[in-house]
């Protein structure tokens, strides 16, 4: 039985398209847009999870990650 799991993205405009990261796995992938490169990662992450093994799985699962914004003076 398939189980479902949120993972989070980050997004952003990078030259001529977009990159995005799952920091929870640290897998990356890109796109031509925003939905092209969520797209691909969402392919990337399932296509680590049927390929992994379950020690691969443990090691690079991250549980806790925080995203936060930072103000920092600069100058």
């Amino acid at each position: 039985m398939k189980k479902q799991h949120a993972f989070t993205a980050i997004i952003e405009h990078e030259g001529d398209g977009y990159t995005a990261l799952c920091p929870e796995l640290d897998i990356a992938s890109q796109g031509d847009s925003v939905e092209g490169a969520r797209k691909n990662l969402i392919e990337a992450i399932e296509l680590f999870f049927e390929t992994a093994s379950e020690a691969e799985i443990q090691e690079r699962l991250h549980d806790e990650v925080f995203i936060t914004r930072l103000e920092v003076v600069i100058g």
